[in-house]
């Protein structure tokens, strides 16, 4: 639980700081205030990313390995369905 919770902080503070400075770099080709306007709003879209991201890499992970979930890539409730 504890682990789960570092890499979900260490992956949003990554996609928020990657997020930081596209935003910062393409707010500064337009101007100073853009910049920081940018930056701003690519941290939180980065940050945003950064919090979903360990779920859909672990749901990625578990639908490859075909562990645990049934024909339609869902959840398994009991009762896979089998071809």
């Amino acid at each position: 639980m504890v682990r789960d919770r570092l890499v979900r902080a260490m992956s949003r503070a990554r996609y928020a700081a990657m997020g930081a400075a596209v935003g910062a770099f393409l707010g500064g080709l337009l101007g100073k205030q853009t910049a920081s306007t940018g930056a701003a709003l690519g941290a939180l879209v980065g940050a945003t990313f950064g919090e979903h991201r360990p779920t859909v890499q672990s749901r990625f992970d578990e639908l490859k390995s075909g562990s645990g979930s049934n024909v339609r890539g869902l959840r398994s409730r009991g009762t896979d369905v089998e071809e």
